[in-house]
C-alpha cells in the first residue's frame, strides 16, 4: 500500500485518462467517422459532461477536431504526424514504393510521398534516383509548409474551406493570397501544382486519391535546372500517370488521367 506521500494516486489518474481518451478514439471508424460527446458518453456509458471535457482536450491536442456538423467531433491529423515513424504501415505509404522508384528513374529526380499531418504535409517515403551525381533529396518526417507543392494539392481538396483558411492565416498577407489563389485553380483530380523554396528547389504535385477523398501526395523535387517550372512537360505527365495509377490501387474512382 502506497504511504501519504506516494505519487501513485496520481499516476493512477493519469493511466485513467489516457485509457479513456483511447477509448474514444476507438469509437471512429469507416462507420463511425464522427459523433457528439453524448454519443461517446453513451457508447461508452461514462458522464456527458466529463466526456465532452475529454473531447475538447483531445481538439486542443490536435488528436480530435470540431467536425462540419455542429456538435460533432472528427479524428484530428495529428493522428497522422504521430504516426510519422511508423508510417510504412500505411498501405498507401507501401503501395506506393514501387511507383515511385519507378518514377524517379524515368524522369531523374527524386520523388516524395506526403500525407497531411497537423499543420501541413509531413513527408512519409523518398525514393532518390542514385544515377546522378547530385541529387536533392528530404528527410522522412520532414514537415512541409503550407506553401510548398504538396500542401497546395491537400489544401484545394480539402471539404472544408474554412479550416483552410484558418491554416492559411499564418501565412504573410501577399503569400496568403497568391496561395490561395493557386488552391482555387487546383479543382481537378488531375491538377498538379507547383512550389519553389527561394533556394532553387523546385517541385511538382499531385494528388493521391483513395476511395473517400485525397489520401497522400506524390511530388517530384529536383534543381530548378533538372526540373522545369511548368505543369505541361513529359516529366509532368509522367508524374500524373503515376498517381492516378496508384489511386486506382488505392480504390479510388476519381477519374483521372491513364
Amino acid at each position: 500500500m502506497a504511504d501519504a506521500g506516494s505519487s501513485e494516486p496520481r499516476a493512477a489518474g493519469e493511466i485513467q485518462a489516457v485509457d479513456r481518451a483511447a477509448q474514444i478514439l476507438r469509437l471512429f471508424g469507416p462507420e463511425r467517422p464522427r459523433l457528439t460527446a453524448a454519443e461517446a458518453a453513451e457508447l461508452l456509458q461514462l458522464n456527458r459532461t466529463t466526456t465532452y471535457r475529454y473531447c475538447v482536450s483531445l481538439v486542443a491536442a490536435g488528436l480530435l477536431e470540431r467536425g462540419g456538423e455542429s456538435g460533432t467531433f472528427v479524428p484530428g491529423a495529428l493522428l497522422v504526424q504521430l504516426g510519422a515513424f511508423a508510417i510504412g504501415r500505411r498501405q498507401v505509404v507501401d503501395l506506393a514504393s514501387a511507383h515511385m522508384r519507378s518514377l524517379s528513374v524515368d524522369t531523374g529526380l527524386t520523388s516524395v510521398l506526403s500525407l497531411w499531418g497537423s499543420m501541413g504535409p509531413v513527408v512519409s517515403r523518398v525514393e532518390e534516383e542514385s544515377a546522378r551525381s547530385v541529387v536533392v533529396t528530404v528527410r522522412v518526417g520532414t514537415q512541409l509548409s503550407l506553401a510548398s507543392a504538396q500542401a497546395k494539392i491537400f489544401l484545394a481538396h480539402q471539404s472544408d474551406r474554412d479550416r483552410a483558411e484558418r491554416l492559411l492565416a499564418v501565412l504573410p498577407d501577399e503569400l496568403r493570397a497568391e496561395v490561395g489563389r493557386e488552391i482555387r485553380e487546383l479543382g481537378a483530380p488531375d491538377d498538379i501544382a507547383v512550389g519553389i523554396d527561394g533556394l532553387g528547389i523546385h517541385a511538382i504535385a499531385a494528388p493521391v486519391f483513395d476511395e473517400y477523398s485525397v489520401c497522400a501526395s506524390l511530388a517530384l523535387i529536383g534543381t530548378n535546372d533538372m526540373l522545369p517550372f511548368d505543369v505541361n512537360t513529359e516529366i509532368a505527365a509522367r508524374l500524373r500517370e503515376a498517381a492516378s495509377a496508384l489511386s486506382r490501387e488505392m480504390g479510388s474512382a476519381i477519374p483521372t488521367a491513364d
